[in-house]
């Protein structure tokens, strides 16, 4: 792996494997009881301009467990927020931590971060990509399912920065992605041109939800207005009309379909509350699998670093 995890974009399927096993492993020491003390002496650096529940949780307890101390910081309450360039950030954070994971905007702020900084920085999120979620979405699938490869992935809803990873994790994990979204809201040009690079890659994006979701093994929705996004909330309502995972929709799914939903779920909507409830299973373990998934990114980049 390289330094950093910046986006799915520049891992490997390997490198997105070893992740997902070092994962596992962790997961079944820390059900057993086994002393986790990888990062022993380790710090984590954690900037949020956005806001957060399960990342920051998930990150914090993630450190604790492996050993290590995670250190919050807000964006309105620390220098990035008040001016300081990111390099100068970057190159301050790296004498002092031997981590840091920012959850933000742009991608070239996290771009640039890690161009200056000495240590290991992670994406948490930004309005381009979610690595860690969909690292832990596809540590979630293949547990239920036991494979990935050949599994088709159904993404309903907005071209936005879960559908960009999902769409890049699943085709470089071997699986067939089919996409829905409303005309004017696709994925990123660079998520679509990489969707077209390789002849093996089996990808549809389609306008109607049925269409994506036919012979599905797992169906994915997000909520319909990010966060960053609450004003255009009724322009988007009315765009995403019919793109609701309901029981209609899951009829065309192949038996067994699992659903995932990277939390908050607005229930009634991108998802109604009967298909929700009937996959809670599903979806806790998806985001218990954040912890999980974290640990192992955190251990492979920090470790005697």
């Amino acid at each position: 792996m390289k330094k950093d995890l910046l986006k799915l974009l520049d891992l490997s399927k390997e490198d997105i494997t070893r992740i997902l096993n070092t994962a596992d492993q962790l997961k079944y020491e820390k059900k057993h009881g086994v002393t986790q003390d990888y990062l022993k002496g380790k710090t984590l650096a954690m900037i949020f301009e956005k806001n957060s529940t399960r990342t920051r949780v998930s990150f914090e307890t993630g450190m604790f467990q492996l050993g290590g101390h995670a250190l919050f910081l807000s964006g309105k309450e620390s220098q990035i927020g008040r001016g300081e360039p990111v390099a100068d950030t970057a190159r301050v954070l790296s004498r002092y931590c031997d981590g840091i994971m920012i959850r933000t905007f742009g991608q070239d702020e996290v771009e640039e971060l890690a161009r200056y900084a000495g240590i290991p920085v992670i994406n948490g999120l930004t309005d381009f990509c979610h690595p860690c979620q969909v690292l832990a979405d596809l540590l979630t699938v293949r547990e239920h399912k036991a494979v990935l490869e050949g599994l088709k992935l159904c993404y309903i809803g907005d071209g936005n920065n879960m559908a960009n990873s999902l769409i890049v994790g699943g085709l470089k994990m071997g699986m067939e992605v089919s996409v829905a979204c409303p005309e004017g809201y696709d994925p990123a040009p660079q998520v679509l041109d990489f969707a077209k690079s390789d002849s093996a890659h089996k990808f549809s994006l389609f306008r109607t939800p049925q269409e994506a979701a036919a012979g599905a093994d797992v169906v994915f929705t997000d909520v319909w207005a990010s966060m960053g996004q609450e004003e255009e909330k009724a322009v988007r309502e009315k765009a995403f009309q019919g793109f609701c995972v309901d029981a209609g929709l899951m009829a065309l799914t192949n038996p067994g379909c699992m659903v995932q939903h990277c939390l908050p779920a607005h229930r009634g909507e991108e998802i109604t509350a009967e298909v929700f409830e009937a996959h809670a299973q599903e979806i806790f373990d998806e985001a218990e699998n954040r912890l999980h998934a974290q640990k192992a990114v955190m251990y492979l980049l920090m470790q005697d670093k």
